[in-house]
């Protein structure tokens, strides 16, 4: 069993990176694969998948991702495959307080989970998620959206609340607006 392999990304493909580490390539299922680069060193947590049809290597570039996936798979009806998509489109903090608060539409959202398993990913993990979240929350990009937000009246204390569940792959008036529906709930 691996915990982590700390090596050189040798490629990069639409769902998983080749990590090079001792003069082996190791294939490894990402979250965002895109967020590596070729030639940089890095350090990756891993989870070794074995059944009688597949041996893969599932990566992540936190311990937090990690635990949360460990969380996410031992859910009822939802394995590996589903859970690595969940970590890509969201961010820590915003998957586990959508569970933690019952938000079964942010759940929704992401590829595959439909309303069921999203109510089952709620029965299964209310409450019992206990990560330390180290998000970086004053980012050259969240401090914009950030400044807009207090500019527009609200207290840092409930910009940071809802900060978490933010695309922030959208332009910042998008996420100007998708903060403001949230902050309005």
């Amino acid at each position: 069993m691996y915990s982590y392999i700390i090596g050189k990304v040798s490629e990069i493909n639409s769902n998983n990176i080749v990590l090079e580490c001792n003069n082996i390539g190791y294939l490894i299922y990402v979250a965002n694969p895109f967020s590596y680069s070729v030639g940089e060193e890095y350090k990756v947590y891993v989870y070794n998948k074995i059944s009688e049809d597949e041996y893969s290597l599932y990566g992540f570039k936190t311990k937090e991702e990690y635990e949360l996936f460990l969380k996410l798979i031992s859910v009822k009806g939802l394995g590996a495959k589903l859970a690595l998509p969940i970590l890509a489109t969201g961010s820590i903090s915003g998957i586990v307080d959508a569970i933690n608060r019952e938000n079964i539409l942010y759940l929704t959202k992401f590829p595959k989970i439909g309303d069921k398993l999203a109510r089952q990913i709620i029965l299964d993990l209310k409450g019992k998620i206990n990560i330390e979240v180290n998000e970086e929350i004053e980012s050259d990009e969240t401090e914009d959206l950030i400044d807009t937000l207090v500019a527009l009246g609200y207290k840092t204390s409930e910009i940071k609340k809802v900060i978490g569940m933010i695309d922030k792959s959208n332009t910042l008036e998008e996420q100007v607006k998708e903060a403001l529906k949230l902050l309005l709930k």
